[in-house]
């Protein structure tokens, strides 16, 4: 079985956003949006409702991010 990086998708009061994404990336979603379901033992998920966990994770694992985010809370919010 495949380890996907998202696990199952919460539901959450929503905020309305407006993408326009490539035609690829969106079939690259909706196949993944499969696989999850599958993985899971569920139907496909929405995939525009992969993006928001998809944006979570990848900021979550960034380190330059992180290490960018405590040095600017550390500095108070200023860039130097």
């Amino acid at each position: 079985m495949t380890k996907l990086k998202l696990g199952p998708i919460i539901d959450d009061k929503p905020v309305k956003v407006t993408v326009e994404l490539p035609a690829d990336l969106h079939r690259d979603l909706a196949a993944y949006a499969e696989v999850l379901g599958r993985e899971n033992g569920h139907p496909p998920t929405d995939p525009v409702r992969l993006i928001v966990p998809m944006l979570e994770r990848f900021i979550a694992t960034d380190r330059a991010f992180a290490k960018a985010k405590r040095g600017t809370a550390a500095s108070g919010g200023r860039s130097s």
